[in-house]
């Protein structure tokens, strides 16, 4: 009898590196649930897609009740707003904190219950989070999900769950090229190129397989050389 898929529970799932995931995952037997706000467009074996904005806490909740157990947990969703400091605005960093760490945290609260030992959670950061100009308030949230990974990692370590933050630098995108950043384009890395979301996504399906039972608590950072 083959063995029943894994199950992953996947945040904005229908585009960038939270699709990206959700490809990657599938093509190694995952069974995914996606939850963006975008509804699905076709059916896909082993994907179930749930359309629910995950700021919604009340209907967030309602979704997350009927999950049932899984065994990973990715959280991708994010958007970025930029300004430089005398001009920035308490609503875009509300909104930012809201869909980075709020509802990581809410997602992380209601699925821990029915992960089973061995469990993954893989939050996808930033390179941003060690600071960089006109990004405060980005930084700021992707800094924060840095503690809160190694103090879930701590908490959860001795049942087997691992917890770590995947942060890549510039990811080629639709975000990337959306006209709304021509005023804070991205630096290219010193690899020549922009990372590839499929680079992510590989590496946060390596983190919920086997081989990474012993790394926890971590932000790995992939950034084409953008750190050194």
């Amino acid at each position: 009898m083959a063995a029943k898929p894994k199950h992953a529970v996947v945040t904005g799932a229908s585009s960038g590196i939270g699709q990206a995931i959700v490809q990657r995952l599938l093509s190694e037997g995952w069974r995914v649930t996606g939850l963006c706000r975008t509804p699905a467009s076709e059916t896909v074996e082993r994907l179930t897609i749930v359309p629910v904005d995950v700021t919604d806490f009340a209907a967030l909740d309602t979704v997350a009740a009927a999950l049932g157990a899984c065994d990973a947990f990715v959280h991708a969703a994010g958007f970025m707003k930029t300004a430089p400091l005398g001009e920035l605005s308490a609503q875009d960093g509300a909104a930012m904190w809201r869909i980075h760490v709020d509802a990581a945290a809410f997602l992380a609260d209601a699925l821990l219950p029915r992960m089973p030992a061995g469990g993954r959670i893989v939050l996808i950061g930033s390179r941003t989070a060690n600071g960089a100009p006109t990004r405060s308030q980005y930084a700021a949230t992707k800094a924060a999900l840095v503690g809160m990974a190694r103090s879930w990692a701590a908490e959860l370590a001795p049942r087997g769950i691992t917890v770590n933050v995947v942060a890549p630098g510039a990811t080629d995108t639709p975000f990337l090229r959306n006209p709304a950043r021509a005023g804070t384009p991205p630096r290219m890395p010193p690899i020549g190129r922009f990372i590839e979301a499929s680079e992510v996504a590989g590496l946060t399906a390596f983190l919920l397989g086997p081989d990474a039972g012993s790394i926890t608590g971590q932000q790995i950072v992939v950034c084409g050389g953008a750190s050194l």
